[in-house]
This record gives C-alpha cells, structure tokens and sequence, in this order.
C-alpha cells in the first residue's frame, strides 16, 4: 500500500468513526473523502478481497440479502453495503467500515448501481458478476434498456476472467458473444406454447436482428423461454432453473430450483427470480442445496421490501416502486391477497426516485381496482401526479383521501377501515416515511428491520 493510499485509508476510517460515533451516520461521506485524496484506493482496500458483484434494474437489494444469508452457511465475516448505497462512494465506505480478519481471504457481495459496474471494475477484478434484469428505470438517467445495458457491459469487459451469473430469461444477457465464464438462471415451470409480448414491452424485439422476438412462455415482462424465428437466437442453456411453483401469497411464496423444494418469506415472482439469483452464487460457491434452503427460511425483510410495519392495530405493508415493471410486479402480488385491504401510494421525484414521473401510466391499475378496496390514500411530493392517474383507472371520490403531509399520510393510514394496507413508495418516499415512523417509535432508526 502507497504512502498515499494509507494516508486516505486512514482519514476515510476516522472520519467513518467520527460521524457514526458523534453525528447521525453516514453512508457515503468518507467515500467520498478517501476517493477525493487517492480515486484508486479501492484498489488497495479490496486486495484481501473475492468480490461478487449484484446489479440489473430490479432486485439488487433483496437479492444482495439473499445471497449473504445464503454465504454465511459456508462463510464467516461476509462484507456488504447493506445500506444500499450502492455508487462507488458508498461502496468504498462499506469497505472502510469493515475489519477483516488477518491473514483470511474475506468475501464481499456488494450491491453496484448499473452505472457504477465499470467505475467499480477498473479498480477490482470480481469473482463474479450477478446480472438480475433489465427494465425502463430512471429514464434521464439510463435512458432505454439499451443503454443501461451498455453501462454494464463496459465494465464486464475491463474482467474477461469474471464469471458472469446472469438470468437467461432476458434476452439481452445472452446478445454479446463474451470470453467471460458464464451461468445462466430462469424459469422453466411451464411447458411449451407460442406467444408474444404485449407490444408496449420492453425488449420485444430481437437484440440480434431487431425481428419481433418469441416465446414458449413468458415469466413476466420480457422475461421467458425466448426464440428468434429470424435469425434463430434463442434463451441460453440454464445451470439453475425454477422448475415449479407451487403457491405465491402477498407474504410467501413456495418453489422449486432444479426439483428441490424452497419457500421464502416475500411474495411475488419477481422475489423467486431474486431468490434462484442467490441459489445460482451459492451452488458456484459450494454451498450445499440443503444449506440454501435453510438460508431462505431465515431471510430478513429488507428495508422497503414488503417489510411489514405495526401501526397501531394496522398492519402496514411498505413496498418501494421506482418503475412499471416492477409496479404491475406488485400489483399483481397485492392482487393475490384474499383479504380486504387498502391502498396507499407516495410518489417523490428526487434524483434518487428518477425525475421523471411518467412511469406511473404504465402502472395496470385498472385490474388492481377491479378489486374491492374501501380507501385509496395518495401523497409525497408529486400528489398530485399519482392522484390524477388513480383518478383515470376509476378511484372514486369516495375512495380517494389525498394528503398534503407524512402526518396526514399517517392519520389516513390508521383510519383506515381495513386491518392491513399496503403502502407502494418511491425510493425517497420510503425513507421519510421510515424516518416520520420512527420519530414516532412505530419502529427503530435505521434502514432494515
């Protein structure tokens, strides 16, 4: 290690000890600092390190989670950013965080923004990168799949040794011939059929040779046992593959991976996706199927991840949402719910959520409503964005309790005539509701339950 590196080494950590001994924390703060008095620290901090890498669209944090209970059946003293700041500031703070064993090779399963995969790689070589999905998220950030895509794959290709575990189901994953070892995870519960995508998918066409692309099935969005019928590019081999699902609640849902049976504590097929993510790292780390199975009864609700908050004698079930997949992905989940419940939507734009709020009218919820739900709640800064579309899918006047405030959110919550509500938040929405919770003592500081 450099004079140099030492120097920003030491000052990151005193300043990580001083803020969370002194101040409230801070998650990417000494990042910052460390990186502004040597950019290539990381280099040096993650040297004792084998580093896997999680990132897509949707379900890096739950995944990220996962994959860690899933580690620590085999592993002890696994690094993470829990705190889900996952740019390269908050990354380098995790590691500053952390105190490794001497003399031990540690592990790190970090969580990486899509656009911070190649900022991340030219410093670290991963043992392995996660690739989760891609969908239309944060549109003045990302733009179109494409080019969110094309982020990750400038970083993939600075580690031609990297193995790449990635889900089959997404046609893109599979578009670039790469010298990278490769697994591939998806789905194969269905038998065959023929069908396409509805046409305002992401990614329905071919990435290959832009023809209309195929399918056997459809998981969900684009995702599926997909062909060509132009040029015959088709859905990889999969290692790992759901090969039945056998029942999804809003709060559980029970499969099998390669005929073994596994239940997780979270609802939703998204979630399953997320879950055979981390079954995937875990079989390339030697970890017995039985430890993973027992791995997934334990895991822990992830903060904004359908964690489940007691309100008074309502219980609250927050759910983040930053984009129309993964909403109508939601939606569909609280439409399985077989009791009567409410519905309470915060919308925020802050860099953080995307400024851009035109996501929501991809949202389907029409069929939600089809539904019978006695109260609607909406706030957060864009109110009045979120209430004008709940207003065109058929809320009624009735239904509908708009709120200017956290407080007025939290009084409508606790009048509700149902025992349980959901509550779907954007990023920032979710960590001022948490904070307003927590001032109330609903529940403890702090980003997970």
């Amino acid at each position: 290690m450099t004079i140099k590196s030492s120097f920003a080494t030491t000052t990151g950590r005193f300043s990580y000890w001083f803020l969370h001994t002194f101040m409230k924390g801070g998650s990417s703060l000494p990042g910052q600092i460390v990186t502004n008095l040597d950019p290539a620290v990381l280099k040096n901090l993650t040297k004792n390190y084998d580093v896997i890498i999680i990132t897509g669209t949707n379900g890096k944090t739950l995944t990220t989670a996962l994959t860690v209970q899933t580690l620590k059946q085999k592993y002890d003293n696994i690094m993470t950013n829990s705190t889900g700041s996952n740019m390269m500031q908050g990354i380098t703070t995790a590691f500053l965080a952390h105190h490794p064993k001497k003399g031990q090779k540690q592990l790190a399963i970090l969580e990486v923004d899509e656009a911070n995969v190649e900022p991340l790689c030219r410093y670290v070589e991963p043992k392995a990168i996660v690739m989760t999905n891609i969908f239309r998220d944060q549109m003045d950030r990302f733009g179109e799949i494409y080019t969110t895509y094309n982020k990750i794959l400038a970083g993939v290709k600075l580690v031609p040794n990297t193995t790449l575990i990635m889900n089959g189901d997404v046609p893109l994953f599979s578009s670039v011939e790469l010298p990278n070892p490769k697994i591939y995870y998806g789905f194969n519960h269905q038998p065959d059929g023929e069908m396409l995508a509805p046409s305002n998918t992401d990614g329905v066409l071919c990435p290959v040779c832009q023809h209309i692309i195929h399918y056997k099935f459809i998981s969900y969005s684009s995702q599926g046992k997909f062909y060509c019928p132009n040029c015959g590019f088709k859905r990889p081999e999969l290692t790992d593959q759901v090969t039945a699902i056998n029942e999804m609640r809003p709060t559980s849902s029970q499969f099998e991976i390669n005929q073994a049976p596994f239940e997780i504590s979270i609802g939703g097929m998204y979630n399953i996706y997320n879950a055979l993510a981390a079954y995937s790292v875990g079989r390339f780390l030697d970890v017995p199927v039985s430890d993973i199975q027992k791995a997934f009864t334990q895991n822990k609700k992830v903060f904004g991840r359908q964690e489940v908050i007691q309100l008074k004698d309502k219980a609250v079930t927050l759910v983040l949402v930053k984009n129309p997949v993964g909403l109508n992905q939601v939606l569909q989940m609280i439409s399985s719910d077989p009791e009567d419940f409410s519905l309470a939507m915060l919308l925020n734009a802050n860099y953080a959520d995307g400024i851009d709020t035109s996501w929501i009218w991809d949202g389907e919820f029409e069929d939600l409503l089809k539904h019978h739900i006695p109260t609607v709640i909406t706030g957060g800064e864009r109110r009045d964005d979120i209430t004008f579309r709940l207003k065109v899918a058929g809320v009624t006047d009735e239904q509908l309790h708009e709120t200017a405030d956290l407080d007025a959110t939290l009084a409508a919550i606790e009048a509700a005539p149902t025992k349980h509500v959901y509550v779907l938040a954007t990023y920032t929405a979710v960590l001022q509701l948490r904070k307003k919770m927590a001032e109330a003592n609903y529940i403890k500081k702090g980003l997970s339950v």
